[in-house]
């Protein structure tokens, strides 16, 4: 049951890591049509999706190192 939870975090991780990259557009759809939807969405919730993306992943950061570290204990 422990490594479920370690695997839960290390997914909302993942999660925040991609909307980061989504957020600064290292990550680029391949049609155009979702190409300007994205980048209108980016223009319009760009800042707050980037602070929020970063908060996620460190709160996750943090999780993961204490949940490795209580499983190594």
């Amino acid at each position: 049951m422990e490594y479920l939870g370690l695997l839960v975090e290390l997914l909302f991780f993942a999660l925040g890591l991609y909307v980061y990259l989504l957020v600064r557009g290292f990550i680029r759809p391949k049609t155009e049509e979702k190409r300007k939807a994205i980048d209108a969405f980016r223009k319009k919730n760009g800042w707050w999706l980037r602070v929020l993306s970063l908060a996620l992943m460190a709160v996750m950061g943090l999780n993961i190192f204490l949940h490795i570290a209580s499983l190594l204990a």
